[in-house]
């Protein structure tokens, strides 16, 4: 059987750092069995989604290179769950509630009280025909919920947690449509998965309790005869924490937008994410085919994976510098070719970065204050730079011989000269770029200053 996952985002605000995890094991785990990933825009609020998130979500993994094979929208699916719940309904597995929020949260805190659990208590399956007519006169509308089989254990394999079992009597029957006939995500989510043939369900930790509610809903949709085809397998992978060590608001924040900004590359993100809370080393690796080929579910822990920003940072630093020239061309400051790329990007962490280092060469460079004895120097350095395949040897070997200067004693005035700077650079490469002329006009400008 084909492998078939699903990404399915909520178009109500921008993708952070746990959906981008989520995307990418998903589309990992169906690429690795040559399988299909699919994108389902889960958009049936709404009063909360919004056409530019939509585009957001297509734009970050276009960036990202998660490359859907194909893509559907809910609220252009409302006929089939429309179907799938007259489908239930007929079985009797749906059914109308009456109740306000207050008189819900009411009824919790009693039961809470009384040491039982907070589930609601099917008040509503108590009522008659008439007593519901009697509250629709009334001009109340019904919600409705999906009536769970108490008599029916949940049990699945998951992929990551191992065994897992509920009693379907400690879980609340699950609402599944709003009073003025909108859907929560329980039931079209359901739907979605059989309509679509996903074989493989990989989503957070947080989903655990709704795939054992789904698991009915598929089983109940089945027998409906809706749909005849097998459950999806179910894996819950554990949840990001922040570097403090608990959940982070900060992640709710941190996405794709907010790594452009910073100029992370994406392949950076990919090698993270990809690794985050396995027993593999996170490591810089650019190469998609070695992230598919060690991706294994077998990998994966149940403790909290824990995102750190510094980490991000020098996996994206190490691959900024592989990155090729080709590469990154269109991104360089203007007038930068290979060699002047290859003699930048020891010294960078982003490819932004390129452009104050390559203002070294182009100028202008900041003065530097240097002492009498050093502007001597950097006079006699002035008039024995000759030109040749490599100038800073050359200059350095003549100003040695003839000073008797080594070390940093040799070395650091031409490059403050030269560059401004203390560091940065080799100046073998560097120099070459400068170039005769602004080199030799650069080092008499210091010997004078």
């Amino acid at each position: 059987m084909t492998t078939v996952t699903r990404f399915a985002p909520s178009p109500t605000g921008r993708l952070h750092v746990g959906n981008i995890r989520t995307a990418l094991h998903n589309w990992m785990l169906a690429k690795k069995a040559g399988g299909t990933f699919l994108l389902r825009i889960d958009d049936t609020d709404a009063q909360r989604s919004r056409e530019e998130y939509v585009e957001a979500i297509r734009t970050d993994l276009e960036w990202l290179g998660i490359a859907a094979d194909g893509e559907v929208r809910q609220s252009d699916r409302l006929a089939l769950y429309e179907r799938a719940f007259e489908a239930l309904l007929e079985a009797g597995r749906v059914y109308p509630c009456y109740e306000t929020q207050q008189e819900l949260e009411l009824k919790r805190k009693v039961r809470l009280g009384r040491g039982l659990p907070p589930v609601y208590d099917r008040g509503s399956l108590q009522l008659s025909e008439a007593d519901c007519r009697a509250k629709e006169a009334e001009g109340i509308s019904p919600h409705w919920r999906f009536r769970l089989d108490h008599e029916t254990a949940i049990s699945w394999e998951d992929g990551i947690r191992g065994s897992q079992k509920f009693d379907p009597a400690q879980l609340s029957d699950p609402v599944i449509r709003r009073a003025d006939g909108s859907w929560l995500y329980m039931l079209p989510s359901a739907v979605d998965d059989l309509d679509m043939g996903v074989t493989d369900v990989l989503r957070g930790e947080d989903h655990v309790s709704n795939t054992a509610v789904q698991i009915q809903m598929f089983t109940a949709l089945i027998a409906a005869q809706y749909q005849a085809q097998e459950l999806p397998s179910f894996t819950h992978e554990a949840l990001l924490v922040g570097s403090e060590g608990k959940l982070s608001k900060r992640l709710g924040s941190l996405g794709c937008d907010a790594f452009r900004e910073r100029d992370i590359e994406p392949e950076a993100v990919i090698a993270l994410m990809a690794r985050l809370g396995t027993s593999l080393p996170v490591e810089p690796i650019a190469d998609r085919k070695v992230l598919l080929d060690t991706f294994d579910l077998s990998t994966f822990g149940r403790a909290p994976a824990r995102f750190d920003d510094a980490e991000l940072e020098r996996i994206n630093t190490a691959l900024v510098h592989k990155l090729d020239y080709a590469d990154i061309a269109s991104r360089l400051p203007e007038g930068m070719d290979a060699s002047g790329w290859h003699a930048i990007r020891p010294n960078i962490s982003t490819v932004g970065d390129a452009a104050s280092w390559w203002r070294l060469v182009t100028g202008p460079i900041d003065a530097c204050d240097f002492e009498e004895e050093d502007r001597s120097y950097l006079g006699r350095a002035a008039e024995l730079l000759e030109w040749s395949p490599d100038p800073w040897s050359s200059l350095t070997s003549a100003l040695k011989d003839e000073t008797g200067r080594k070390g940093k004693a040799l070395f650091l005035p031409l490059r403050r000269a030269l560059t401004g700077m203390d560091h940065g650079p080799d100046m073998s490469e560097l120099l070459l770029l400068i170039g005769e002329g602004r080199a030799r006009e650069r080092l008499r400008s210091a010997s004078s200053s």
